[in-house]
């Protein structure tokens, strides 16, 4: 037996429904089935074609006119400004969805927060606006509820946005040091602080590069103090937060004290003018923030979970190239929040935005908790099983 490994080139339909009419002749009465719900109001689209067209943009990152002509060589045309309206009238059909994981997002105990710019299109250049992540993931302590991560798009980085998105909000938040966020972390804010957690990445990061680049001693000998505390979180991640709690404390607690002690030694023999210097500066400023998560087992040492789920962001923009308007923008945003969510769960993002768009239209509403990323997962295994 020789196999061998052949591509069949999928296939386009027109699916025909048809509803017939009757009429009674004794009353006159006339009835007819009511149409099919369609994903999009008065489309002609297909919900496996808006998933796969939703998908390929904001999961594989492959722009509406490339997609335009991959389907024009099948045999099939659909200008741009179609598809454009397609991908906008799926976002609004699945908004239901979208606000659901926010308010999951938003109900954790911990969140981690990030942003990165999105090119948005204007007259004669384009201008930068703001995409916002939100992440919820509580693997890292063995928590129960599902990871989901929201996206929101704003025209600039004002601090004003964070403080909208989080007004309900009050809890732990791992972050970077951006100056925007210093309102939430306020005694007085309503409905209440949010405990500020910095991020070692970015600690690490700024000690890396001078190391990397410019073989400077004291920064490698930071990056390798920095080091041997991840090693300790690779070893406790997925356990319990009191388990956390009691490693950090037997083990990352001496190393951050002797830590702290080697910064403070180091500043006093650089410039405070050097790169090194503000390197320093920048880890022992933010020391409470640091060394918050020695205390609390739901805490990470960084804010990778945030800039990963950024990372597909950075990867469109440069193939997408820009938002054509703000209202786009938002699309985007929704778009990100579903995918990413989908995939944090282990879920195929365009198998279950095909079978979403098929039912949304006529699922209660008081059930939208069942379309939810991890509870479709649970119902098609229960059904591969029956």
């Amino acid at each position: 037996m020789t196999e061998t490994l052949e591509l069949i080139p999928r296939q386009w339909k027109v699916i025909q429904h048809v509803r017939e009419k009757f009429s009674c002749r004794a009353c006159e009465a006339i009835t007819q089935p009511p149409a099919p719900s369609h994903p999009i109001a008065r489309g002609r689209a297909g919900p496996k074609l808006l998933a796969h067209i939703l998908f390929c943009k904001y999961g594989l990152h492959l722009p509406l006119n490339r997609q335009s002509k991959v389907y024009e060589r099948e045999g099939v045309d659909l200008e741009v400004s179609t598809l454009a309206d397609w991908v906008g009238a799926a976002a609004a059909t699945l908004m239901p969805l979208v606000d659901v994981i926010r308010a999951h997002v938003f109900a954790a105990e911990r969140i981690h927060a990030d942003d990165t710019t999105v090119p948005v299109l204007a007259k004669n250049k384009t201008r930068t606006g703001r995409l916002w992540t939100y992440v919820r993931d509580d693997r890292p302590f063995g928590g129960p509820d599902p990871p989901a991560a929201v996206f929101f798009y704003s025209r600039d980085r004002g601090g004003e946005h964070p403080e909208q998105h989080l007004a309900s909000y009050a809890g732990l938040m791992q972050a970077d040091a951006y100056a925007g966020f210093n309102r939430l972390y306020e005694a007085s804010r309503k409905p209440g602080p949010i405990a500020e957690a910095a991020c070692w990445a970015h600690a690490r990061r700024k000690f890396f590069d001078l190391a990397r680049l410019n073989k400077a001693p004291i920064a490698a000998e930071a990056v390798d103090r920095i080091d041997a505390l991840f090693a300790i979180e690779r070893e406790i991640n997925g356990a319990t937060a009191q388990e956390r709690v009691r490693v950090r404390q037997e083990r990352s607690r001496p190393l951050i004290s002797e830590l702290q002690t080697w910064l403070r030694e180091q500043r006093g023999k650089v410039s405070k003018h050097s790169e090194t210097g503000k390197a320093i500066d920048y880890s022992l400023k933010r020391w409470t923030a640091l060394t918050r998560f020695l205390d609390d087992g739901r805490l990470c040492m960084s804010n990778n979970a945030a800039e990963r789920e950024l990372r597909a962001v950075a990867v469109g923009r440069r193939n997408w190239t820009f938002a054509g308007s703000d209202d786009g923008g938002r699309r985007t945003a929704a778009a990100y929040t579903l995918i990413a969510t989908a995939k944090l769960n282990d879920i195929d993002a365009q198998a279950w935005l095909a079978d979403v768009l098929a039912r949304l239209p006529d699922h209660p509403a008081k059930r939208i908790h069942e379309l939810l990323p991890w509870n479709w997962q649970r119902q098609n295994i229960a059904a591969e099983a029956a």
